[in-house]
């Protein structure tokens, strides 16, 4: 699972899944069984080990006090995964929403939206499920029929709304385009321009989005990857 916090992600893993080369890129690894939570450890790349859902929830409301700007990444380290995801999950209202990445001859699409580029997605309806979400979003949003083909990844990210404390679960999926005959940002939604670019030419418009977007296209490349060895 993968938390969004300000646009910095907070990682809850296994113990038994980190790698020797995976710990070694960390600024700072913390035992929690040998040190007491402080906010003074959210720096740079941390590490928590020996995350419990106690502790998990105290990491959490540090980070909705105020996300340090120091910090670049959080990942908590447990053997308890389930338990820490549900007990973050049950001090949320969580809302469910789903999108993708269209790709045409190669190229995928991209949306400009309040000055930076993204990817289409919104909120189920009731009694949608993801992928009819997904389809009917990037119609809505981009005029684009799509085929959805496989997963990519899930996302999760925080906000406020009327004083209620957000977690917002978004399924990504990729697409084949069917028609983009009627291609035209939706207005109503802030979406400037629509454009398709390579794998490639990606890389450069990602420097200007957001960290969750560019982990989407990362999970995008490495399924891509996977499929060509």
């Amino acid at each position: 699972m993968i938390i969004f916090f300000d646009d910095r992600p907070l990682r809850i893993v296994r113990t038994n899944q980190l790698s020797a080369t995976e710990t070694s890129a960390f600024d700072h690894i913390v035992d929690l069984r040998l040190d007491k939570l402080q906010k003074k450890m959210l720096t740079g790349h941390v590490l928590f080990l020996n995350t419990t859902a106690t502790s998990a929830i105290q990491i959490i409301e540090l980070l909705e006090k105020a996300v340090p700007k120091e910090m670049l990444s959080v990942t908590m380290a447990t053997r308890e995964k389930s338990e820490v995801e549900e007990r973050i999950k049950g001090i949320y209202k969580v809302i469910k929403a789903a999108g993708g990445v269209v790709v045409k001859d190669g190229k995928w699409l991209f949306m400009f939206r309040r000055k930076k580029w993204d990817l289409p997605k919104g909120k189920l309806d009731k009694g949608e499920n993801s992928r009819t979400a997904a389809i009917r979003e990037i119609e809505e949003e981009t005029g684009v029929k799509a085929l959805v083909k496989d997963k990519i990844c899930t996302t999760w990210h925080t906000y406020s709304l009327n004083n209620n404390r957000i977690l917002k679960r978004t399924k990504w999926y990729l697409f084949d385009c069917i028609d983009d005959s009627n291609m035209q940002p939706q207005a109503e939604e802030q979406i400037e321009k629509l454009d398709w670019f390579s794998q490639a030419e990606s890389k450069s418009i990602l420097i200007n989005s957001y960290s969750s977007i560019r982990y989407v296209i990362e999970s995008l490349n490495k399924i891509h990857d996977i499929k060509e060895q």
